[in-house]
């Protein structure tokens, strides 16, 4: 993905603000666990999340007692994570992480946003915002398959997503649980951060196929598809699953950074 279509992209998600709180998963509870573990944050320490989306990482750390500051890309979602977090006393901050100034934070964290900032910036400016010995830390869930193909439904609707000219590249696989790419090379190479963990975390979700759907309506690459396309995809998700399930495996990885003076 080039620059112009990371940008192009990270603009869809406006589209997504009425459905993405009720549509995408819950993290592991042993994330935050891992999190908290391997940073030393205590409750009322100042926490900033880059890309709060609706509140979906959000909530577990504030329900813990952290002081939390969002940066939030979308005005729509920010306007949805106000709401989610006002009991939790979150401050929500429309704008641009590449924009924002302010410091003395004990970590900055990123929930399935991180790779959507400016790589040329991201880890100065959370380094930046950082106190003395503060964490970075970023993790994104991400679709994974078990060894034997997971369920059969991904096979039968791949034949879809070919059809409409959304297949996956030549040469591409799946990734399988724990075998997400990791980026320890890209922080170590920044030298303002040195990793102090790399764990990775895998789950499964069972969806109906309207709630499949309206997953999928939360993805920049199904935001963007045409309407004929999005029908298509749709209507043999609804005919393939009918009354049944389909079982999704998720992963992620959770990088954990400490700041460099």
């Amino acid at each position: 993905m080039n620059e112009e279509q990371r940008l192009a992209l990270r603009e869809t998600f406006r589209q997504a603000a009425d459905g993405y709180d009720r549509a995408r998963p819950e993290y592991p509870a042993i994330l935050y666990e891992d999190l908290i573990a391997a940073t030393g944050i205590h409750p009322g320490d100042r926490l900033l999340e880059v890309g709060c989306a609706t509140g979906k990482a959000t909530r577990p750390l504030a329900a813990r007692g952290y002081r939390i500051t969002c940066v939030e890309l979308s005005e729509e979602l920010a306007g949805g994570a106000r709401r989610n977090l006002a009991p939790y006393g979150v401050e929500v901050v429309h704008g641009r992480f590449e924009d924002w100034t302010g410091g003395g934070f004990a970590l900055v964290y990123a929930a399935t946003s991180w790779h959507w900032v400016d790589p040329d910036v991201r880890y100065r400016r959370a380094w930046e915002a950082l106190r003395e010995s503060g964490h970075l830390a970023f993790w994104s869930g991400s679709h994974v398959l078990a060894e034997r193909g997971g369920d059969p439904f991904f096979d039968q609707i791949q034949e879809v997503y070919d059809e409409i000219g959304e297949g996956i590249p030549d040469g591409w696989t799946w990734p399988r649980p724990g075998g997400l790419p990791e980026w320890r090379s890209q922080i170590e190479e920044t030298g303002l951060f040195e990793v102090v963990l790399i764990r990775q975390y895998a789950w499964e979700v069972e969806y109906t196929a309207e709630e499949y759907i309206a997953l999928l309506k939360t993805f920049s690459g199904h935001i963007t598809m045409q309407e004929w396309q999005r029908e298509r995809l749709f209507g043999e998700t609804r005919r393939l699953l009918g009354a049944r399930k389909v079982r999704r495996g998720w992963g992620a990885v959770l990088h954990i950074g400490r700041r460099i003076s």
